[in-house]
């Protein structure tokens, strides 16, 4: 056991018998399992960006999409949104720490899709074979 593990005793807490923490759970992972929040976390990983910046970095996200998502990820704390008092108004969108601490699971998430990409592509042409008969 590494030193700054030392703290840590006995099992994992298990969930409450009436599930409110799954639920708690349900919510954050659907916000950080959402497709267009994986590609704004993605493009965040290198440093602040603008909003237009992100709607031409993320291939066929809307305009609202991109605002829903910003507003969502900033509301979970993963990214905080930043005005710049200039003519027009200056916006960066940045991860937060917690929003930098969630984009190495992301990286390796979206690193397995992309190795497995081609076995998925089969299996899922295999299937649609033999459920086309």
């Amino acid at each position: 056991m590494r030193p700054e593990h030392s703290h840590v005793t006995g099992p994992p807490p298990r969930p409450s018998p009436d599930h409110s923490d799954c639920r708690a759970v349900a919510s954050v992972l659907a916000r950080v399992g959402d497709k267009w929040s994986v590609f704004v976390i993605m493009m965040l990983i290198d440093g602040p960006k603008r909003f237009n910046e992100l709607k031409r970095m993320i291939n066929g996200i809307s305009q609202r999409m991109l605002t829903l998502t910003l507003r969502g990820l900033e509301r979970d704390g993963l990214v905080t949104r930043t005005v710049f008092p200039t003519i027009p108004p200056r916006v960066d969108y940045e991860l937060t720490g917690l929003g930098r601490g969630l984009a190495e699971p992301v990286k390796a998430l979206g690193q397995w899709a992309f190795t497995h990409l081609p076995e998925i592509e089969g299996a899922r042409q295999d299937f649609d074979a033999r459920n086309a008969e």
